[in-house]
């Protein structure tokens, strides 16, 4: 009879497929199950060789296992997930982990631990970020749920994480319930603010400036050796430096300007409103990308309505440096605004979230990993209840050095018709927040005209309505 297997992934898609082997790689047996036998097939030319098995079903995957068992599912999220654990429970027993390490919108995970509750199957909801190449070489980890769970895979999600540059992994227990999967969403809300900010940069070297793709590729890898060093910011130079194979243009240049999105940002965004968290820009990164989506609409429209040339005036190497600025003070308001939201979420679900944490778990393996998440653990290890990054000294002195920069970009793209929706966004959150007065008694006069909802005084308590009309 074979030995028992350590370590049960289900779904070998790419990233199941790479987690498997990562597993592996740390000195643990796997068994694995994917319910296409086409990706069973693949994942068995993978793991040839490797203390890994391939099984053909639920129930030999499960015999397969020793007690109790530890199954990492890596299925689409949705329905998907809700089939495995069907398909499981009546076979698991009491003890047994079940880890969801997909994209689960963390009300599903909420649902889910509360459906297991009573059966004895400890359920965990978790955050995995770094995509395929990630996985196999070490994600950033974000695990909820049961923390009974936690003790008993605590060691191989801590072995197959990241590693940060001090060593630590970049994997730690985030909270119960839904905790894991919720930190893993304004991951990727924080990420599509990034891709909106490096796009917009972007724009304004090639349109603004008229820098050609390897002239901006430059400029990326001159500003990934400073402040703003980071896997986004590197990987955008790499992209602009390459050319077509087949047409030797730059690649950046056939590529179609329509960006695609799974729902994360969206969600990040509604979840925001939910909980009043002005999240502004990362709202505005998905607004951009639905807005990218309209291409035959933008077509024609581009022979009808006009503006301004997409030129920037100026010396060049100055105008470089501002971008610069305003893309980091641009960064600096979008990670305020996740982690706003992360502490909000903490005060509705009182899941015990440590922003500090969060933001060593990002510093490797994940997408938005980068030296600017060590700063933001500083803050919070200078004051673990900072209701906001710009009120640390660090980041309100780097939103200083960069303002007039920042402030000056924007008028500039303004001006010369270029569209930079996060970084306005992002400013106007910045200046929104340090005004002690805003013309919100205007509105809320408005609203007790129209239909007495009442004020608030600025000279007595309580609530009060005026009777506007004569």
């Amino acid at each position: 009879m074979a030995q028992a297997k350590a370590f049960g992934v289900i779904g070998l898609g790419v990233m199941g497929r790479n987690l498997a082997l990562n597993v592996a790689s740390r000195g643990h047996s796997v068994a694995a199950y994917d319910v296409d036998p086409a990706q069973g097939r693949a994942a068995r030319d993978r793991f040839a060789g490797r203390d890994m098995a391939v099984l053909d079903g639920p129930e030999a995957f499960l015999g397969a296992l020793e007690r109790p068992r530890r199954i990492l599912m890596m299925v689409p999220a949705g329905r998907a997930v809700d089939a495995v654990i069907a398909s499981l429970r009546p076979r698991l027993a009491r003890g047994d982990v079940l880890i969801d390490g997909g994209n689960t919108y963390f009300q599903e995970t909420r649902r889910r631990i509360r459906e297991l509750e009573g059966s004895g199957i400890l359920y965990l909801g978790t955050g995995v970020s770094g995509g395929e190449e990630g996985a196999l070489r070490g994600p950033s980890i974000m695990p909820g749920g049961n923390p009974d769970a936690w003790p008993l895979v605590r060691p191989v999600l801590r072995e197959i994480a990241a590693r940060a540059p001090d060593g630590e992994p970049c994997c730690e227990w985030i909270g119960p319930d839904g905790a894991g999967h919720f930190v893993k969403m304004v991951h990727n809300g924080i990420e599509y603010g990034d891709m909106q900010m490096i796009g917009e940069a972007y724009d304004l070297l090639a349109r603004g400036l008229g820098l050609a793709p390897e002239e901006a590729a430059a400029v990326f890898a001159d500003w990934n050796a400073g402040e703003l060093n980071s896997y986004l910011i590197e990987i955008t130079g790499r992209i602009l430096s390459r050319r077509d194979p087949d047409t030797g243009r730059p690649m950046v240049e056939v590529i179609l300007d329509t960006a695609e999105q799974k729902g994360t940002g969206r969600w990040t965004s509604a979840v925001a409103l939910e909980l009043g968290v002005p999240a502004q820009t990362i709202a505005t990164a998905v607004f951009a990308r639905t807005m990218s989506a309209l291409k035959g609409e933008r077509a024609a429209a581009a022979k009808v309505l006009r503006g301004p040339a997409a030129r920037l005036e100026g010396e060049r190497a100055a105008l470089v440096e501002r971008i610069r600025q305003a893309l980091y003070a641009s960064k600096i308001c979008s990670y305020a605004q996740g982690f706003q939201l992360l502490r909000a979420a903490d005060a509705e679900y009182g899941w015990g979230l440590k922003p500090g944490t969060i933001a060593s778990l990002w510093r490797a393996g994940c997408i938005i990993r980068a030296q600017f998440l060590s700063k933001i653990r500083d803050a919070y290890d200078r004051d673990a209840a900072l209701p906001n990054l710009l009120l640390d000294p660090y980041f309100a002195g780097a939103i200083e050095q960069a303002s007039d920069g920042w402030r000056g970009v924007i008028a500039a793209a303004v001006g010369a018709g270029v569209p930079v929706p996060a970084f306005a966004s992002a400013l106007a959150y910045y200046d929104s927040y340090r005004s002690a007065v805003l013309p919100a008694n205007l509105l809320q006069a408005q609203r007790d005209f129209f239909g007495a909802h009442m004020y608030r005084r600025t000279d007595r308590e309580g609530t009060f309505h005026t009777q506007w009309e004569p």
